[in-house]
């Protein structure tokens, strides 16, 4: 059973989304302000975490940041501002998905059950792979960089994968949707895009500068990833 981690200072919206993930077999814990949503996190060790941007303590933001320094667990953003720019910098700093209130409780069971497929452990036998100076566990989606570990969210972790799959292969907005969200829901390409940012940002700091290459008018291909020029 998957535990998902509550985090929310509004105790209505909260009783309202532990009630539909508890009726879709998923265990739940709540926490009602950053301080505690951190606690929670690091005593319970939960497989996902709904997150709301607008708590006490510390934001969502900064919960979020904060965990990122050490896990890729995967998060779900809940925020009551729709703001473009909002989504770009919950996605940015390592959400996984960003839902805006109020919202249909049936969207968010979908799309939590989305991500966690997502980051679901690949078979043994296609267990490491190399390009380069990077190197890819998907039995342990782990990721180094001439052995330097990176951390990668479970969404950035898929799309490299998928990328080393076919170095050099050239793959559109729409290839990446479909197999990295293959349950999509209202996926854009913006959020593409920073996902794309995001990880080219990651494997360029830890010494790949030439990783994730954007084919203008096409798509996204993985290059030579042979360390910093």
């Amino acid at each position: 059973m998957k535990h998902i981690l509550i985090a929310d200072d509004e105790p209505h919206i909260a009783d309202v989304i532990e009630f539909a993930l508890q009726n879709a077999g998923y265990q739940t814990s709540r926490a009602a302000d950053g301080a505690s949503a951190l606690k929670a996190f690091n005593e319970k060790m939960p497989d996902l975490i709904v997150l709301d941007v607008g708590m006490p303590v510390m934001d969502g933001l900064d919960v979020c940041r904060t965990i990122r320094k050490t896990s890729d667990c995967p998060i779900l953003f809940l925020s009551a501002r729709d703001e473009e720019v909002d989504r770009i910098v919950g996605l940015e700093i390592g959400g996984d998905d960003y839902v805006t209130k109020p919202f249909s409780p049936r969207e968010l069971v979908a799309r939590i059950g989305t991500i966690l497929k997502r980051a679901r452990v690949a078979e043994p036998q296609d267990a490491t792979a190399c390009h380069g100076i990077i190197t890819v566990d998907r039995e342990r989606r782990a990721v180094r960089v001439g052995g330097a570990a990176v951390t990668l969210t479970s969404t950035e972790f898929d799309m490299l994968a998928l990328l080393l799959s076919r170095p050099g292969a050239v793959y559109n907005r729409a290839q990446l949707l479909d197999q990295v969200w293959p349950d999509n829901i209202h996926v854009s390409d913006r959020t593409i895009d920073s996902h794309v940012r995001n990880l080219r940002n990651k494997l360029r700091d830890a010494g790949c500068a030439d990783a994730v290459r954007t084919v203008h008018g096409v798509g996204f291909q993985l290059d030579r990833c042979e360390g910093k020029a």
